[in-house]
């Protein structure tokens, strides 16, 4: 299954720009926004999942954070990353990786993950998220997330996802997340279709023992 949802990806990656991919912001406001929100500083280690060809790394690149990863499924979305940055993309980590396969090999302090939960349709698949969720954040650090709203689209690039509310996906991270903030972003895509997205805050304490 791993194998044919990074399949599904390159091909995204492949037949499209990434100008035209649905995803594409030009500035990602609400992210930059919520990861300031943190307040965790420009040297806290950070972590994109699901950044690719995002260009979230660039302006906190501009904005002076010094401790960059971003993790994609598709290398190719990696790769016009990288080209798009040029000398500046040696000052970010690059991981290849299906994030429901991921051992992260250090903790963070900013998780930040626009719209790759939501495609975890299937239960096992969310929960080793999870894992790998609660493995990689430290506690007292801080998960910004985005998903579709309830009454979003339920198809996105060809796929189902499975559409929050703040506090369904409170619920569904587990009581270990405190819920710091929520709002709503109508992200307009390039082909001019409109996407209802929720995003959150949250603060992991992390668990007991």
């Amino acid at each position: 299954m791993s194998i044919s949802r990074r399949q599904h990806w390159e091909q995204v990656y492949r037949n499209k720009e990434t100008r035209e991919v649905s995803w594409y912001q030009p500035r990602p406001e609400v992210s930059l926004e919520l990861i300031r929100r943190a307040g965790c500083g420009r040297n806290a280690p950070l972590i994109d999942i699901g950044g690719g060809a995002s260009t979230l790394v660039d302006w906190l690149l501009e904005a002076d954070y010094t401790d960059l990863s971003v993790l994609d499924i598709a290398e190719p979305a990696l790769l016009a990353a990288q080209q798009r940055l040029g000398r500046q993309a040696v000052k970010v980590a690059w991981i290849q990786a299906d994030i429901t396969e991921y051992a992260p090999q250090r903790k963070y302090r900013i998780w930040h993950d626009r719209a790759v939960f939501h495609f975890l349709t299937g239960e096992a698949d969310r929960q080793a998220y999870i894992a790998a969720l609660r493995e990689g954040l430290q506690v007292g650090g801080h998960l910004v997330i985005g998903a579709f709203t309830l009454d979003g689209p339920p198809m996105c690039s060809g796929l189902p996802v499975r559409r929050y509310s703040a506090g369904l996906l409170n619920q569904t991270l587990g009581e270990e997340f405190e819920l710091l903030g929520s709002r709503e972003e109508k992200h307009t895509t390039p082909a001019g279709k409109t996407q209802a997205f929720c995003f959150s805050l949250y603060a992991y304490r992390g668990t007991e023992g």
